[in-house]
């Protein structure tokens, strides 16, 4: 266990997040942050929606209304084919420089991500130029306070957690307007059995006795349409970024053995 202070800018891979979704504690998680998330989004229908950094174990529930649906992985962390069945929604990115269209998004889900990013304003100003001018970010990241902060066994316990004034002044430097704000996984994050058994009933009672020490925060924010978007120095080549193919194995997907398509021209981009 180590205090947020002593904490660097580290990060996992795609290999090691799908692994801890896939454990009994990542399934809690991914059930509990997926239940906030849908009751605050209950209605996406014919909506865009996209997931940078890992947002797969939350995107799902939305497979059936927003349309498009992607989930945009960074290069720091690799990518894993997504979904298992049907064509492939993931792909690899540069978060610095996303393969959509201006204003293109109704919906932003940044998950695993902002923490660990060395360029967060860059990601952020990016963020705000693909989201449409009525459309919501929304954005999970580690409570600084929370003791899944401290406890490295799990993604929220690696690289920089966030108290609620630093959001909000990393959103208001990116020409973000924070709108909702909510705390979510008060259970300990051990993989206890009664931990485990019982997660609503952990929830309800950290909510009730430590309320300022979740492990997540969860803010909703909108983009201010007034704000003036920096001119970006115009490339000649560009990275193609293409779905990942249902086939793909997990070890396809580790960092090491990522791969980019030829360079293509601005009008070759992916668009929503």
């Amino acid at each position: 266990m180590r205090p947020p202070a002593m904490m660097v800018a580290m990060h996992l891979d795609a290999i090691d997040l799908k692994d801890f979704y896939a454990s009994p504690l990542g399934g809690v998680v991914r059930r509990l942050l997926g239940a906030r998330l849908r009751a605050r989004w209950s209605n996406l229908q014919g909506q865009s929606l996209f997931g940078l950094g890992f947002a797969t174990p939350y995107l799902g529930a939305f497979r059936a209304d927003a349309c498009p649906l992607g989930a945009l992985m960074p290069e720091e962390l690799g990518v894993i084919s997504w979904p298992k069945e049907g064509n492939g929604l993931s792909v690899l990115v540069d978060d610095s420089e996303l393969p959509l269209p201006d204003e293109c998004a109704d919906r932003l889900l940044l998950v695993h991500m902002l923490e660990w990013s060395e360029r967060s304003r860059a990601l952020l100003r990016e963020l705000w130029r693909v989201l449409a001018p009525n459309g919501r970010l929304l954005i999970i990241v580690p409570n600084r306070r929370g003791l899944w902060a401290r406890v490295d066994s799990t993604p929220f316990g690696h690289g920089r957690p966030f108290s609620r004034s630093q959001i909000t002044k990393l959103l208001k430097d990116a020409m973000f307007s924070p709108e909702e704000w909510q705390y979510a996984l008060y259970m300990p994050p051990f993989s206890w059995r009664v931990l485990l058994k019982w997660p609503v009933f952990w929830e309800r009672l950290g909510l009730v006795l430590w309320p300022a020490f979740s492990g997540v925060i969860l803010v909703e924010a909108t983009k201010q349409i007034y704000a003036a978007l920096p001119v970006k120095e115009v490339r000649t080549n560009r990275r193609r970024v293409v779905p990942v193919p249902a086939g793909v194995t997990p070890s396809d997907a580790h960092p090491s053995r990522r791969a980019f398509g030829p360079p293509q021209d601005e009008d070759a981009r992916s668009s929503c």
